[in-house]
């Protein structure tokens, strides 16, 4: 099997307009398709903003027909999409932050944030997690945002075997500091590759500090996008060893 290209998708989200989103991640996808990409993680609630206030307005199943084109995309592509959204697993469910995970296969499956930014319980519910996704003999963790401010979830991906943890996540420019450090410790202290997609420009009232990164398991950074606006930033194993490049979209 070709060895593990995946890259974290700096992008900017219009507040509410899904369509509008879900066509700005197309673009995304086939970008980074020519780059060989073969995992692509967006943002924590790329496809409506960061918006807690419109959550419970905008949040769908899983499987709604809303994602479609997003999932066809996958399959073409076969590149697994891991985006943003809010969601109820049930009709009057709780709504909560997710990231559906769509498959290069056409599979799908669905990571929930289980741990809340103070004040985000207003809107959301907290989650379950979900499973580790396997590419080959990688093994990937999700997170979003403030879960991985918890020490015991990038334990838990650890112990669960994974060798690389995805987050995708809303850091603004006074919290990067230390949020990108707490990334860089998670890398060094349970040997991750560590993948960091933030919002490359404003959302939900917050200026977002850009900056999406990928950390190598010793802690080296491999690349990272130098501030805002819309970027890839890519990881490519060669052999034992992860290089990495920024792309602009």
């Amino acid at each position: 099997m070709t060895a593990l290209t995946l890259a974290a998708a700096q992008s900017l989200s219009i507040a509410g307009d899904v369509p509008a989103n879900i066509a700005r991640h197309l673009v995304f996808m086939q970008a980074a398709a020519t780059q060989g990409v073969q995992l692509l993680v967006f943002p924590e609630l790329s496809l409506t903003g960061y918006e807690p206030a419109l959550a419970a307005d905008l949040a769908i199943a899983p499987e709604s027909p809303v994602l479609t084109p997003l999932r066809e995309m996958a399959r073409e592509l076969r590149l697994t999409a891991v985006v943003g959204m809010p969601v109820r697993l049930a009709p009057k469910a709780d709504v909560m932050i997710a990231a559906l995970v769509l498959g290069a296969d056409g599979s799908l499956a669905v990571y929930t944030k289980q741990h809340l930014h103070p004040g985000e319980d207003v809107a959301f519910a907290a989650g379950q997690g979900g499973a580790v996704l396997e590419s080959g003999s990688e093994r990937i963790a999700l997170a979003v945002c403030a879960d991985f401010s918890h020490a015991s979830h990038p334990r838990q991906a650890a112990l669960a075997g994974a060798n690389i943890y995805a987050a995708g996540v809303l850091i603004s420019e006074s919290g990067y500091a230390m949020d990108s450090a707490l990334l860089r410790q998670c890398a060094v202290e349970h040997q991750l590759l560590v993948v960091m997609a933030n919002h490359g420009g404003p959302s939900g009232g917050w200026v977002c500090a850009g900056r999406s990164a990928i950390w190598a398991d010793d802690g080296r950074l491999l690349a990272a996008v130098p501030g805002v606006g819309e970027a890839l930033v890519i990881a490519r194993r060669e052999g034992e060893r992860w290089t990495g490049h920024v792309v602009t979209v």
